[in-house]
C-alpha cells in the first residue's frame, strides 16, 4: 500500500555503469563511465525535476494560486514536465514551442496531458518564442510564467537532489561531470554541489558543434533538441558576470566541449544497440564528449558521470529514427498483405 502520487516519483533515478560501448582508448585508460538515467523520471526526462521545483516554489511564495494558468516557452521536455505537473495539480497549462516537425511528440504528449499548445514562427528562434510568451502573460493577469531560463528554483533543485544523488550513487567518487547546456540549470546546480564535494571535479558543458555560443562562436541550425538554444544562458552568464564567453573555464565550469548533430545520433544509436540504453540526441552528444574525455591521458582510472536527459522513444520524428522508420515503412505495408498463398515469412530485417 502506498500514498505516493506521480509527483512523488520524480528524482532518485538510477546511475549505471557502461562497458561495451566504451572506446578502446577509454578501456585502455580504465575509465569508469556512469550514466544518470534521467529518462526514468515519470515524464521521461530530467526536466521533471525543475518542473516540480519551479511550480512548488511558486505555490509556496503565493505567486501561483489555484485557478491560475501556467505558461512556459520551451524546446519540449520542460513543457512536458510542466504539463504533467499541471495535470496532477489541477492547473490549466499553455506550452509555447516553435512549429518544427521534430516537435511532433512533444506536441502530442503535452496535449495528452491536457495542456494547450501554441506554436510560434521557427524563424524567430528563441528570442521570438520568449517575446510571444511574455506578451501573452502580460495581457492575462491570471497567467503564471514559469520562466525556466531565469527561475532560480531550476538550478537549486539540481543542487539539492541531482548532485547529492550522483555523489552517493557513485560511491563519492566523481572526477568529471558531463551535461548538456539547455537552460544551464543542471550544470550550475549539480556542478556546484559536486565541486563542493570534490574541488578537483571537472564540470564539462556540452553544446552542439553548430552552436557554440558559450565559447563565442555563432549559432547555426542543428538537430540536437534540448541544447543549443542559440543564446548564452542566464545561469552560466551569472557564474562570471561581465566575463565574455570564450574557450576555457567559467566559474566552476571547466570546459565547454561539443558534439555535432550527426555525432549525437551516432552515439545515441550506439548506446541503444550496445548497452540497451535508449536516449535522445542530447544524451548522444554528452556521451560523445564523455568518450573524448575518456581518451585523454589525465582521465586514466578516473570516474566520468554523464547525464542522460531524456528517453530516445520521444524522438521518433527526429532524424535519430530516420533509418528505422524507413525500414519499418517497408516492413509493414499499408494495407497489409493478407495472402495465404505466399508462404509464412513476409519480412526478415537481417535482409533489409
Amino acid at each position: 500500500m502506498t500514498d505516493m502520487n506521480i509527483i512523488d516519483t520524480i528524482g532518485k533515478t538510477p546511475l549505471v555503469r557502461v562497458n561495451r560501448v566504451l572506446t578502446p582508448e577509454a578501456k585502455a585508460n580504465n575509465v569508469r563511465v556512469l550514466i544518470k538515467l534521467e529518462m526514468q523520471n515519470p515524464g521521461g526526462s530530467v526536466k521533471d525535476r525543475i518542473a516540480k521545483s519551479m511550480l512548488e516554489d511558486a505555490e509556496r511564495s503565493g505567486t501561483l494560486q489555484p485557478g491560475m494558468t501556467v505558461v512556459e516557452y520551451t524546446s519540449g521536455n520542460t513543457g512536458i514536465g510542466i504539463a504533467m505537473l499541471c495535470a496532477a495539480k489541477g492547473y490549466k497549462c499553455i506550452i509555447v514551442m516553435p512549429q518544427l516537425p521534430p516537435f511532433e511528440e512533444r506536441y502530442i504528449v503535452c496535449r495528452m496531458f491536457g495542456a494547450e499548445v501554441h506554436l510560434t514562427a521557427p524563424a524567430m528562434g528563441m528570442p521570438g518564442l520568449k517575446s510571444y510568451t511574455e506578451d501573452l502573460v502580460e495581457k492575462n493577469k491570471d497567467y503564471f510564467l514559469v520562466n525556466q531560463f531565469y527561475n532560480e528554483a531550476n538550478p537549486s533543485i539540481h543542487y539539492t537532489t541531482t548532485g547529492p544523488e550522483i555523489w552517493e550513487q557513485s560511491g563519492e567518487k566523481v572526477d568529471y561531470f558531463v551535461t548538456g547546456v539547455g537552460t544551464g540549470g543542471t550544470a550550475t546546480g549539480t556542478g556546484k554541489y559536486l565541486c563542493e564535494k570534490n574541488p578537483d571535479c571537472k564540470v564539462i558543458c556540452v553544446e552542439p558543434t553548430e552552436s557554440r555560443v558559450h565559447v563565442g562562436a555563432a549559432h547555426t541550425p542543428h538537430t540536437i533538441l534540448g541544447i543549443g538554444a542559440g543564446i548564452p544562458t542566464n545561469f552560466l552568464t551569472q557564474l562570471a558576470p561581465g566575463q565574455p564567453f570564450v574557450e576555457g573555464s567559467r566559474g566552476h565550469i571547466s570546459e565547454f566541449l561539443s558534439a555535432s548533430s550527426s555525432e549525437s545520433i551516432e552515439w545515441a544509436t550506439k548506446l541503444a544497440q550496445m548497452e540497451g540504453i535508449m536516449v535522445g540526441p542530447s544524451s548522444g552528444a554528452t556521451f560523445k564528449v564523455a568518450m573524448d574525455l575518456a581518451g585523454r591521458p589525465e582521465t586514466k582510472d578516473k570516474t566520468i558521470v554523464v547525464i542522460a536527459a531524456s528517453h530516445g522513444i520521444r524522438y521518433t520524428a527526429h532524424p535519430l529514427w530516420k533509418d528505422m522508420k524507413q525500414e519499418a515503412k517497408a516492413a509493414l505495408p499499408k494495407p497489409p498483405n493478407m495472402s495465404k498463398e505466399e508462404g509464412m515469412l513476409f519480412w526478415d530485417s537481417s535482409k533489409a
